[in-house]
């Protein structure tokens, strides 16, 4: 149990109490007193909203589901649907025409189309990875991944046949992306600065951006394409170089322009200890101070942050770029409290305030200089608000921030805010929830894992689900992705603000990655969420292939998708259910919520590559098992499968899991005494009392379990 100093009449757990008060208010200059009056101020003005806000999801789901029970057996009404939402308030009038007024955002998110990482806050190295993959070997990433297939065993050590494929595939990208006045790059002997121009001379001198070293023979060579850089590494002593006609070793590409740090799906945070320590990477972060030790291959490493890069422009005067990621932090949603903090009253503090505080005031070491790498240029804090239920949610969250600015000391607007579009009410209402905070909006971007939850969840009562794998052929995923873009560029995102689209889960799957993700650029979203720095590094080339805000100029103005397509529910109308299918929708299902929850609740791991039903690794969080959960607790509430299926479905699973985790150490199988196993319980709860919980979120069960297994429990 955690213990616990008074703070303002606020009941602090004293390690979050020393942490700020020790690590964090010192640097800054901020009196504890003061810090958390001003804090007790805030939480208790804004609690009382916060759990209306709440209970009136709850309040607007009853009805929902009373709706669709009053009609069971009877075709569904569209027409009336909508109606009926209106009436309930869950759909508002759409507002006049506006744009959004977002001012002092940095280019990364503003001006510039780039693949965007997301990273878990506990982590240290992988936060370290994401933050320094701004640069990445494009040799490296064709050369490591399937990205280029291969039909044979690789040679050991270097295979010089693949290598010189991806030498062949990088020349063609650059003969395509920077093409030269005359002839191919992969006839370049030599590279050299002369009058500011590059030799041998590009079809367009302008893309030219810089170098290194000496102009008559540069390190490096600098190109900038659609506002992104491609760095050539000339090193003739290096294995790669000397083999190369040009003294090429590399080619670096800019690559994550911005990453997320995650406080939310991806982690597993259930108490102060917890919350410590992610907001003491974060601290890391920011006064850029942060590293780990580990080993690889026998060895010990040590990783930093990497500095900016220096070189010479054109015209031989010194110039900078970032060698970062600019780093954004995703707080928790509105729903989750937190046993950190206890207010007055004695209830838990909702967790998204104490983040809201907290990840603010971590980031005025940025703001003030303090640290030892710049994030913002332009002075802004990036919170990153993600499960926000409509306009109403989007105007508190714009209030609780102006309080806290109040609080800090800080400009109004200094906190910027991404709205997450990946609940329902919000992507109905899409354009009232950007005007709710226009001038503090700094991205929408769609969550698809996380919006497919809640569209199961609201129309839980209306009938059987398709199931999984068609979900993404129905009519109001279309709408949904469409209208983001659509009702963004219509706000006056472009040039102003991110519109972004999300995750490609399978990190092992990288050609099959360079052929579908292009369709996000393609839609006139410029940024979109990858696995890992090496999927970074590749996703990059589709923004050479696409100029994204070109693309937008394009599509603005075009008509958006109806909202009636939108409101398409995903009903399996008329379905027969082969027995089959429905074993493997119900085994697919448990094994991927099996295959999650087991590390979530014994080991605390939020986000990891987790082996599918047929050994492919895929990126799953918490996005990934409210689909799953969401589907089966539907299916189950219609009678396409029986809870005896269920349950042998999850045994099943369960000891398919165990084996596929046979190897991990660290791993405490489940069969043997599921009935008493922690990990087997919550996962089946999950399934059982999915149709009731609070927008078929998965957090309560998930938290209450892991809290048991950190107490003891098994």
């Amino acid at each position: 149990m955690a213990s616990y100093v008074d703070r303002a009449g606020l009941q602090v757990a004293e390690v979050l109490a020393r942490f700020v008060e020790a690590d964090v208010l010192p640097g800054l200059g901020f009196e504890p007193e003061a810090f958390w009056a001003g804090a007790a101020g805030v939480f208790t003005a804004f609690a009382p909203e916060n759990r209306a806000l709440v209970e009136k999801r709850d309040r607007l789901q009853a009805q929902i589901d009373a709706w669709h029970d009053a009609r069971r057996g009877q075709p569904h009404d569209a027409a009336a649907y909508m109606s009926f939402l209106r009436e309930i308030g869950y759909l508002v009038a759409e507002p006049a025409p506006f744009q959004i007024e977002t001012r002092g955002v940095d280019d990364e998110l503003a001006r510039l189309a780039g693949p965007q990482l997301v990273v878990p806050a506990l982590n240290a190295r992988f936060l370290l990875n994401a933050a320094n993959a701004r640069w990445g070997s494009l040799y490296d990433a064709l050369y490591g991944t399937d990205a280029i297939p291969h039909d044979r065993p690789l040679a050991k050590g270097y295979d010089a046949e693949r290598g010189a494929t991806v030498v062949a595939r990088v020349k063609a990208f650059l003969d395509r992306t920077a093409p030269l006045a005359s002839g191919s790059h992969a006839d370049v002997t030599g590279w050299s600065v002369r009058d500011g121009r590059l030799s041998p001379a590009l079809a367009d001198p302008g893309l030219f951006a810089g170098y290194q070293g000496d102009p008559a023979a540069p390190s490096s060579v600098l190109l900038r394409h659609n506002g992104l850089h491609i760095r050539l590494v000339i090193d003739r002593a290096h294995p790669i170089g000397r083999n190369d006609p040009a003294g090429t070793a590399d080619v670096e590409m800019e690559a994550a322009l911005t990453t997320i740090v995650d406080l939310e799906d991806s982690i597993a945070a259930v108490d102060a200890d917890d919350k410590v320590e992610a907001y003491a990477n974060w601290l890391g972060l920011m006064k850029g101070d942060l590293e780990t030790t580990f080993e690889k291959g026998g060895a010990a490493l040590r990783r930093v942050l990497e500095p900016d890069l220096a070189f010479a422009g054109p015209d031989g005067a010194p110039a900078t770029l970032s060698g970062r990621s600019l780093l954004l932090i995703r707080n928790v949603g509105q729903l989750m409290t937190t046993p950190a903090v206890l207010l007055p009253d004695g209830q838990a503090l909702p967790e998204a305030f104490l983040d809201g505080l907290i990840t603010p005031l971590i980031a005025m070491y940025d703001l003030r200089g303090l640290g030892r790498f710049a994030n913002s240029r332009t002075g802004s804090i990036y919170i990153v608000k993600p499960k926000m239920h409509g306009p109403d949610e989007v105007a508190f969250n714009d209030r609780f921030f102006g309080a806290v600015e109040g609080v800090l000391g800080l400009a109004p607007d200094t906190v910027k805010i991404g709205v997450m579009d990946e609940e329902r009410r919000t992507s109905a209402n899409l354009a009232a929830c950007i005007a709710a905070v226009k001038n503090r909006l700094v991205f929408i971007n769609t969550g698809f894992l996380d919006r497919t939850g809640d569209e199961i969840h609201t129309s839980m009562r209306a009938g059987p689900v398709v199931p999984k794998a068609e979900m993404k052929g129905t009519a109001w995923i279309a709408a949904y992705e469409q209208r983001n873009v659509a009702i963004g560029l219509a706000c006056g995102l472009s040039g102003k603000a991110q519109i972004g689209k999300g995750m490609w889960a399978a990190p092992d799957r990288m050609a099959d990655m360079l052929e579908q993700k292009i369709a996000h650029p393609r839609s006139g979203a410029n940024t979109a969420w990858v696995p890992s720095p090496t999927a970074a590094v590749l996703h990059a080339l589709h923004y050479h292939a696409v100029d994204v805000f070109a693309r937008q100029a394009e599509i603005k103005g075009a008509a958006v998708a109806p909202l009636e397509a939108l409101l398409t529910l995903p009903l399996a109308e008329g379905r027969n259910w082969p027995a089959q299918l429905v074993a493997d929708e119900l085994d697919n299902n448990a094994q991927g919520i099996l295959g999650y929850v087991v590390r979530w609740i014994d080991q605390g791991v939020g986000c990891s590559k987790v082996p599918d039903i047929h050994d492919i690794a895929l990126m799953e969080d918490r996005a990934t098992l409210r689909i799953s959960s969401q589907h089966m607790a539907n299916w189950l509430a219609h009678g396409v499968c029986t809870a005896q299926q269920v349950d042998a479905a999850m045994a099943r699973m369960a000891a398919k899991v165990d084996g596929q985790n046979r190897g991990d150490p660290a791993y405490r199988p489940m069969s043997g005494d599921l009935d008493r196993n922690v990990a087997f319980q919550a996962a089946r709860a999950l399934v059982f009392e999915g149709a009731v919980q609070p927008s078929g979120y998965t957090e309560p069960l998930l938290h209450a379990a892991r809290a048991k297994v950190k107490q003891g429990g098994r």
